[in-house]
């Protein structure tokens, strides 16, 4: 009797299931019908775009020439390829000179102009469809004509056929598979069946199989395929949605209003956005040089809320209400920032001591000693329980959304979650992390990783980051780690740890009203009384011993050495925001640049001229985006650095999709911006062949490189950087929430 009763639940629940995926399977084929024949069209501009860039030079040649037998061979030997169906090509008239023997009667000069400006590259012919570009040849500025690229399109429409029946096939087989497992399923207990969603949900039986099974015995042959099932559905979900939204602040903020309710986030970070300084007689506002603000404060514009950070400005104390908060950005308020005040003691233990004498060379593999000091580990703790206390009084609910910034604040997570339990905290680590072996030299090493493993998500630049900070919790914790799932189980709790590669605002708040690139070229070599065709690079750093400032100046030393022709011709500006300069070895860094920069200009000047130009002060974001766009070169030699977002604000600079970017391979932006000239700065033969070959680079291969780069920084912004840590905190959200109604209904 209860055999029959469970068949016909399940039979409840398979009827309707097959009517919805039937009715899904028709709404969705013609959608991917549409989806693939627009994925094909962009292929085949992007390659279109290619030969024709490839013909420019050789066509234009022959056109000039009048060689009609050497242009008709070359268009022969071009369409060899199966897929390009045919050339032609039409003079200024609309008049089409020159074709190969395919080339279909019914296209037109005028009719393909028309067509392409109109309803688009793909036409219908008599054998089928076509696709149709079409590029200007110019020689000089002086119109020459223009190239028809005719792509055969009969392969698409068998792939969208072929496409469309594997997922009729998909669709059946899901529906076979699901009521398999529902039928399975409705014989088991309806009591151990929930016992078992609570124990998946809280993550036992999956993450902690050396504690005693709380999963039913009928399910643990699944677990294993559940878990790996369960990672695979989770990555293409997050590649669905990249492909899917454009990240931007209202999409982001149409995240944060469906699926977490509209919440008001917690940002806490060491450096303020927005520094009040005392000037001559009035205050003025500042924004320091810092990738972190780079990056996060636009997403506090779109996300609103509140950060929290330490007041470090002569005239913060008087800006703020009673309550140490004022609002930002100052000419048009759009989220709260709250200060935090230090006494000098707690700021050179905490910051100065712990966090960047100790913490920072540790993180850092750049031959610094770290150096660690019980009274500094004192502050470091109060501090952080400090800004712990301030979160809990900023929260405006019991489980707020916090993102808790960078190595000032390992101990932070915890402390927050022993003050609201069912916050979610995400805690993004902006340095590098090192192996295992490097970071027990902290003494403190065991109670950093548990005041991170507070978490919910624990963000890092790369995935070799974070298999590092894997590796190191398995060394010295007694913890479940999933490497399948990236997550990590101690006392019930549960830390994701996932890569999201940090970026920068696309556009720039300063499209509209930058400067033209010939008048930033013109304006920044009229100040140093340059040229007009003088070979300019750039490098923007702070002064710190990671970002491979010396080594940069001896790459320029030895190209000018070995390429004496260069020396009056190419001049190297390097931007070095000063910092930390009362530690020691941050002073003696300093000099050093100094001294080195002396010395190479002493080796090469001749009369005012100077190969490299040291500017030791703090530039505004817009005069540092001129030196940008003023640019043939962009170095970043960075010994070993998280990510580096000089080298994407370089890209992005670049609308006239010129200049050349020279990347360490030791950025996590070598890991994205592959069309760089990636070098290892330690070898200064090869960083100053790079920056030779990025002087001498042809203007086609320029656009071609800086092309690739200018499209993955536009899609991957960051405001994708917080959607995508944001969307995994709303599925924790979610899954919590679930637990918790089940837990209270049975």
């Amino acid at each position: 009797m209860r055999s029959f009763r469970t068949l016909r639940l399940s039979l409840r629940f398979i009827i309707p299931l097959f009517i919805a995926l039937t009715i899904l399977a028709y709404a969705v084929v013609p959608l991917v019908g549409k989806l693939t024949l627009r994925w094909f069209v962009r292929d085949m501009d992007i390659r279109s775009q290619l030969i024709a860039n490839t013909l420019h030079d050789p066509f234009v040649d022959l056109l000039r020439q009048g060689n009609k037998a050497k242009i008709n061979a070359l268009l022969l030997n071009v369409i060899r390829d199966e897929r390009l169906l045919a050339l032609g090509f039409c003079n200024e008239d609309g008049k089409l000179l020159y074709s190969t023997p395919n080339f279909p009667e019914s296209l037109t000069c005028s009719s393909v102009a028309l067509r392409d400006k109109e309803t688009g590259p793909v036409f219908r012919l008599p054998k089928g469809s076509v696709h149709v570009a079409l590029y200007p040849m110019d020689q000089d500025r002086l119109q020459q004509g223009s190239l028809i690229l005719v792509h055969d399109m009969s392969f698409v429409e068998r792939r969208s056929a072929d496409t469309r029946k594997y997922i009729v096939m998909l669709f059946v087989l899901i529906g076979v598979v699901i009521s398999v497992i529902t039928v399975f399923v409705a014989y088991l207990s309806w009591r151990g069946w929930m016992d078992g969603v609570r124990a998946i949900l809280r993550g036992e039986g999956i993450l902690q199989p050396f504690k005693k099974p709380a999963v039913a015995s009928e399910f643990q042959p699944l677990v294993g395929d559940l878990r790996i099932l369960l990672r695979t559905f989770d990555a293409e979900r997050r590649f669905a949605d990249d492909a899917t939204i454009t990240w931007s602040p209202d999409s982001l903020r149409k995240l944060l209003h469906k699926q977490l309710a509209g919440e008001r986030i917690i940002v806490v970070s060491n450096r303020e956005p927005y520094i009040h300084i005392r000037g001559e007689g009035e205050i003025e506002v500042n924004r320091p040089a810092s990738g972190l603000v780079t990056a996060v404060e636009p997403v506090m514009r779109a996300c609103s809320g509140t950060w929290i950070a330490h007041g470090s400005g002569t005239a913060d104390r008087e800006t703020v209400d009673r309550h140490d908060r004022v609002q930002v950005p100052p000419e048009h308020p759009e989220y709260t920032l709250r200060r935090i005040w230090l006494t000098r003691e707690e700021e050179n233990g905490y910051y100065y001591g712990f966090a960047n004498e100790g913490i920072w060379p540790l993180c850092h593999t750049a031959h610094v000693r770290p150096i660690f000091r019980s009274s500094d580990w004192q502050q470091y703790i109060a501090v952080n329980q400090r800004f712990a206390d301030a979160v809990a009084e900023e929260a405006v609910s019991d489980d707020p959304v916090v993102l808790v910034q960078d190595y000032h604040f390992a101990l932070l997570p915890k402390m927050i979650r022993q003050k609201l339990p069912r916050a979610t905290i995400i805690t993004f680590w902006h340095i590098p992390w090192p192996n295992p072996e490097s970071f027990g030299i902290c003494p403190w090493h065991e109670e950093l990783l548990q005041g991170m493993l507070g978490s919910t998500i624990l963000g890092f630049h790369t995935p070799f980051h974070c298999k590092n900070f894997l590796a190191t919790v398995d060394r010295y914790l007694e913890t479940r780690i999933e490497y399948e799932s990236s997550t990590i189980s101690r006392a019930g709790k549960l830390t994701m740890v996932e890569s999201y590669p940090i970026s920068i605002q696309w556009p720039s708040p300063w499209q509209e009203t930058q400067p033209s690139v010939p008048e930033c070229r013109n304006g920044v070599r009229d100040s140093l009384g340059l040229d007009a065709g003088h070979l300019v690079g750039i490098g923007v750093d702070r002064q710190d011993y990671t970002k491979g400032i010396l080594e940069r100046f001896r790459a320029v030393e030895n190209m000018l050495k070995r390429h004496p022709e260069m020396i009056g011709h190419f001049t190297f500006i390097q931007i070095a925001a000063p910092t930390r300069s009362v530690l020691e070895e941050y002073a003696a860094f300093e000099n050093q640049v100094r001294d080195l920069a002396d010395r190479i200009n002493q080796r090469f000047s001749t009369g005012s001229w100077q190969p490299i130009r040291l500017k030791v002060e703090h530039h505004d974001p817009e005069v540092v985006n001129r030196y940008y766009r003023a640019a043939d070169v962009c170095m970043v030699t960075s010994l070993h650095d998280g990510m580096n977002l000089v080298a994407k604000e370089f890209v992005a600079a670049r609308d006239d999709e010129q200049g050349v970017l020279v990347l360490s391979r030791f950025t996590g932006a070598a890991h994205e911006l592959h069309e760089a000239l990636i070098v290892n700065p330690y070898h200064i033969e090869q960083t100053a062949d790079a920056l030779y070959r990025a002087l001498t680079m042809p203007d086609f291969e320029q656009r071609e490189r800086m092309c690739n780069m200018r499209a993955l920084v536009r899609d991957f912004n960051i405001y994708r950087w917080a959607g995508r840590m944001l969307l995994d905190a709303a599925r924790i959200r979610q899954r919590e929430k679930l637990a918790m109604r089940i837990n209270h209904t049975s």
